[in-house]
């Protein structure tokens, strides 16, 4: 079964909506967890594919689950872990599965964790992640595509990261947790993943500061000391980013709600320069509308806190109607570009230049037949049929699925007429669900 969405371009986003727990983050945690005997129980759990497969990959170490799908929250019972391996089937599906390499390593002192192999985006290499636990004091082969790794005895040590890289600053916090002595990882990833990860390890016993700059220093703890918590998960700043996007590109007015404001600094600044209005509108809410065409502007992809790689994609489809020209430059990954030729066939006016990006406003998008390359592709994609002139078919949804829950159950609330269906069903009235009441 192939399922699309259909959506009829042109409607104003209006009203308010609920961002859930953050995909990024979450993922983590579940790693994190086990770390302990005993049952952890963690809130604002999204129910996303990539947690499904993360899930997966903790039942098949050894891990009892109890997923309250009404809660949003999932119990881990890590007590007895079985196994040590961590299968290609699983991990290839999902590169924030790799993380489990360090929490068994710190764990189990070994783990056999299959490489995460090719993505979508672009290369995404592990050197860092390997150097470090070896600096660490971890003898590691890599045969058959899996990493084996053993570690009878972890000792703090310095660890410089060439690049601020997300995965494996959290890799090397994991593993650093039951180290003897000081950890210091320097140029480390500063996102607010990184530093709910801490808050996270530092709730269950371990001791972890400086999460959020560029310097993380962790003491190891003994294994036995570490404890079960109950933790909430701090909110998807991506997907808060893709509904303000929406909103903004059909000239709407709506409340993003159950938010951090602090964690979309720059991404607010640049929507505020394009000529959004952006407001607080208590600690957790904020405001977000548009009235006129939006102007262009030129940025540049940079680690936290600069723009976010993940929001890029959505903000070219802002520029894709905006005034005058805007120039794109991605820093971080060599193909982060994917969503330009289905942009182009809605009639955007992009010339890629390898990592940049130019796009010439237009008066508008028209609908078209397009297709999700990558997550963030998708819902940019989605919120350009959403601000097209006519239909548009938005096909495979499973890359979208991945990071958004009830994706076109929130815009239907905000107005949005949206429809997902299969090949098995009759699109062509799509009556019903277009008048259904709002959540």
């Amino acid at each position: 079964m192939v399922e699309k969405f259909k959506i009829h371009g042109g409607e104003t986003l209006k009203g308010e909506v609920s961002i859930g727990g953050a995909k990024n983050s979450v993922l983590k945690l579940l790693a994190a967890s086990l770390l302990v005997k005993g049952c952890t129980k963690i809130y604002n759990v999204p129910e996303l594919t990539d947690v499904s497969i993360m899930l997966k990959v903790l039942s098949e170490l050894g891990a009892k689950l109890d997923y309250n799908k009404e809660e949003k929250s999932v119990v881990v019972d890590a007590t007895n872990i079985s196994s040590i391996t961590a299968k290609y089937e699983l991990v290839s599906k999902m590169r924030a599965s790799f993380t489990v390499l360090g929490a068994l390593i710190s764990r189990c002192k070994e783990a056999i964790v299959a490489l995460p192999g090719g993505c979508a985006i672009g290369e995404r290499r592990v050197d860092f992640h390997i150097k470090g636990l070896e600096t660490l004091g971890a003898k590691i082969k890599i045969e058959n595509g899996y990493v084996h790794a053993k570690a009878p005895k972890l000792v703090g040590a310095d660890l410089y990261l060439d690049i601020p890289s997300v995965g494996a600053t959290e890799n090397l916090m994991l593993a650093a947790v039951t180290a003897q002595g000081s950890t210091r990882i320097q140029n480390a990833a500063q996102e607010p993943e990184i530093v709910d990860l801490a808050n996270f390890l530092n709730a269950i016993g371990a001791d972890i500061s400086g999460a959020g700059t560029s310097e993380i220093v962790i003491n190891g703890v003994k294994i036995d000391s570490l404890h079960p918590v109950e933790y909430t998960t701090i909110p998807d700043r991506i997907e808060a980013g893709t509904y303000m996007a929406a909103v903004v590109a059909t000239r709407g007015k709506a409340l993003i709600k159950n938010i951090y404001p602090a964690h979309l600094t720059f991404f607010n600044d640049k929507l505020i320069k394009m000529g959004a209005n952006i407001k607080l509108a208590d600690p957790t809410t904020i405001e977000v509308s548009c009235r006129n065409r939006l102007n262009s502007i030129n940025f540049v992809t940079q680690p936290y806190p600069g723009f976010p790689t993940d929001l890029q994609a959505i903000a070219m489809t802002l520029l894709t109607t905006a005034n005058g020209v805007g120039i794109i430059t991605e820093s971080l990954y060599e193909n982060r570009f994917m969503q330009v030729p289905d942009l182009r066939r809605m009639g955007a006016d992009i010339h890629q230049d390898r990592n940049h990006a130019i796009i010439k406003g237009v008066k508008n998008l028209t609908g078209a037949n397009i297709a999700a390359s990558d997550l963030r592709a998708g819902a940019a994609l989605v919120v350009a049929a959403l601000m097209a002139n006519g239909e548009s078919i938005v096909e495979k949804l499973h890359h979208v699925d991945r990071g958004y829950e009830c994706f076109e159950a929130k815009l239907r609330k905000l107005g949005a007429k949206i429809q997902r269906f299969d090949d098995t069903e009759n699109i062509n009235n799509m009556g019903g669900i277009l008048n259904e009441s709002r959540l």
